[in-house]
């Protein structure tokens, strides 16, 4: 029985050091250790573990092992963080405000200029083939700026999210803030499925990035430290290639999956709070609005009509 035992145990930690093993913690700190051994040699190291005895190497791995396990996890509860920042909520920082406010002018230059070029071509009698191409791009480069100034933030991943989040608010009247969590437990399970992967998705170059931040900036320190010339650069690429081709690339599949919910399921909301529906677009806006108010700190508007459960 204990021989069962100590093998499903083996088991399974082997299954968590793979697990690891392909996690960007334990990338970074295989790329420290080969730093420090393009530093100290590999001989230094061997004449260390080598003359250990067998349950002091298991020992040593199974501390390093512990080690980045912990690293890991601490970088994964700073997810939330890590996004919250890469969106450009820096308000609190004042020698960064002036930054942020020309960023936010140039992403509203940037959209206006969108708009009056969109608006030029819908506004068009005829078009070419090239036309309904520039068409459809700028409609799709427009949908991830938010439509109120005082929405705008610094950085493409801000804006991103921030559209998304202000969608629902413009379309339906419903602030997806206030909104989200009635409407998540409403879900169909493969819905839920769906928006999961995706978040995950999101966290996960999010923590990657970080780590490639943490990998250049250790780099830069090793550079003056021990010379070591490659980290740093590695680092910077990463950390630039993550946020390009990974973290945009994510952020806008996971926020047409926000808007296609609100779309599709925000119906099953009204029909749980027994709402008699709204007859028109435009009437659902102030629906939308009441529901809000409702929601967050209760109403009396007589905008909301109840009708028995069916």
């Amino acid at each position: 029985m204990s021989a069962k035992f100590i093998e499903g145990f083996g088991n399974k930690l082997a299954e968590q050091w793979v697990a690891t093993s392909l996690t960007p913690a334990f990338v970074f700190w295989a790329g420290v250790c080969i730093a420090a051994i393009q530093k100290y040699g590999w001989d230094n190291f061997s004449q260390w573990f080598t003359p250990l005895k067998e349950p002091l190497q298991i020992a040593s791995l199974f501390v390093i092992f512990f080690a980045i396990s912990i690293s890991a996890f601490i970088i994964q509860r700073l997810d939330r963080n890590v996004i919250r920042i890469l969106e450009g909520y820096w308000r609190k920082i004042p020698l960064l405000s002036l930054f942020i406010d020309i960023r936010i002018n140039c992403h509203k230059k940037k959209r206006d200029k969108l708009d009056q070029e969109f608006n030029g071509l819908n506004s068009s009698p005829r078009s070419t083939y090239q036309d309904r191409a520039k068409f459809v791009q700028l409609d799709s480069q427009l949908r991830h700026y938010p439509g109120e100034d005082q929405d705008i933030l610094p950085t493409r991943l801000g804006n991103i999210l921030r559209a998304a989040e202000c969608r629902p608010l413009e379309r339906y009247g419903l602030d997806a803030i206030v909104v989200w969590t009635r409407l998540w437990i409403l879900l169909p399970d493969g819905v839920r499925a769906d928006l999961q992967a995706a978040r995950s998705d999101l966290n996960t170059a999010a923590r990657v990035w970080l780590w490639s931040v943490f990998f250049c900036i250790l780099g830069v320190i090793l550079f003056f430290a021990w010379n070591i010339v490659w980290m740093g650069p590695i680092g910077l690429i990463s950390a630039t290639f993550t946020y390009y081709f990974w973290l945009l690339e994510t952020a806008t599949s996971y926020c047409d999956l926000i808007d296609a919910v609100f779309d599709l399921h925000r119906i099953t909301l009204y029909k749980s709070l027994c709402l008699k529906f709204p007859k028109n677009a435009a009437e659902e806006i102030k629906f939308g609005q009441a529901i809000t108010e409702y929601l967050w700190r209760g109403s009396d508007a007589d905008t909301l009509k109840f009708e028995p459960p069916t």
